[in-house]
């Protein structure tokens, strides 16, 4: 394989355009063929990329595809991932890594065993925005980190998703749709977390599809809709997260840390850059900072690559299956916080990821 790996797509819905978009720009990922359970649409896909169309066990099969990168539902982000490492293919996967602990662990578990990586979406975190922010956060340009506030709040995808059913169902929601960028990011800056607390509720409205062909469908609601949690890090940091499909519109800031010496306000991880600034004790005016550090003008996919290269050169790879796997159980027990009323010890913990350093190529690096 050399330092390149040959990709093969399971999944071309809405997401994977986005990948396709950035993997020409990376010279260690080849895309090798695509397959889709609508047959027609992925034909469609593999002569836009100039890729095979197969059927997925084809794709599990072939032997010359490296890596399967997973963009099917969530409910089926663990059958496909174990079913390609069955088949001896590394696996990168959309977020979240599977609906819950119990499916995910076989996953880590068997690349384990057969010597294959596993990596997952949010890669966001590894570009100039948070990057640019974590690199503030280590020089200690608001001094010793104390807290940190994020609230992601919207109205509901249905508003602009043509097929958002999937959203609503065990595996999305705003925890587990959104929540990965910024729980992802949150460990990102302060490690590990070690216990949580939460509260969640369902609201009653009924949700109908506004877009496309499924225009005034009605979807049913089989999630929380509405997530508030307090996360102690091991660090000594207290994180608190409200993310949300039932909120019309808001004025509070999306995402901010506190420090001893100051704030920093940090840009969004559902994108790969944005601008990171600070307000410190001597100067409570917010100022911009300057890009410092992170892959530049990265989009979806820079995990992979990343993947790649560290199979190339031995090293840890920064979008982890088990970065990922905490994340999940983040989630699963701010859940499960929520509906018994308790503070839940978590059980697994993760490194921080490496930083990547400003000018960084993650097919170089």
């Amino acid at each position: 394989m050399g330092g390149t790996l040959n990709v093969g797509v399971v999944g071309v819905g809405n997401i994977s355009r986005q990948y396709f978009e950035s993997l020409p720009a990376l010279p260690n990922l080849r895309l090798r063929a695509v397959a889709d359970l609508d047959v027609e649409r992925a034909a469609a896909v593999a002569g836009e990329q100039n890729a095979e169309a197969l059927t997925v066990d084809a794709l599990l099969a072939h032997p010359d595809v490296d890596v399967v990168l997973n963009l099917t539902i969530p409910q089926a982000h663990a059958e496909i991932a174990l079913a390609a490492l069955d088949a001896g293919k590394h696996v990168y996967g959309e977020k979240p890594l599977a609906l819950g602990m119990a499916e995910a662990t076989p996953v880590l578990e068997r690349a384990t065993a057969l010597g294959l990586r596993v990596g997952s979406a949010p890669d966001t975190v590894l570009g100039t925005g948070i990057q640019t922010a974590r690199a503030a956060l280590d020089d200690g340009a608001i001094g010793v980190p104390l807290g940190a506030a994020v609230s992601w709040t919207a109205p509901g995808h249905e508003l602009w998703h043509p097929a958002p059913a999937f959203y609503y169902q065990p595996g999305g929601g705003p925890l587990f749709d959104m929540g990965p960028y910024y729980l992802t990011a949150l460990v990102t800056f302060f490690g590990p977390v070690v216990r949580v607390s939460g509260a969640t509720s369902r609201s009653a409205r009924e949700r109908t599809v506004a877009t496309g062909p499924q225009a005034g469908t009605r979807i049913p609601v089989e999630v929380d809709t509405h997530v508030t949690a307090i996360l102690e890090h091991a660090s000594g940091v207290i994180s608190t997260v409200t993310v949300s499909f039932d909120v019309w519109a808001t004025r509070i800031p999306l995402f901010e840390v506190y420090g001893t010496e100051g704030t920093l306000s940090v840009p969004d991880p559902n994108g790969f850059s944005g601008t990171a600034a600070i307000a410190t004790s001597g100067d409570r005016e917010f100022r911009d900072l300057p890009v410092a550090a992170g892959y530049t003008e990265a989009g979806r996919g820079f995990g992979l690559a990343d993947l790649a290269r560290a199979i190339e050169t031995g090293r840890p790879h920064r979008a982890s299956g088990a970065l990922a796997f905490h994340v999940l159980e983040i989630m699963e027990a701010v859940l499960a916080a929520g509906a018994r009323h308790e503070v839940i010890t978590l059980t697994s913990t993760v490194d921080r990821p490496d930083a990547v350093p400003l000018g960084a190529r993650p097919e170089s690096w």
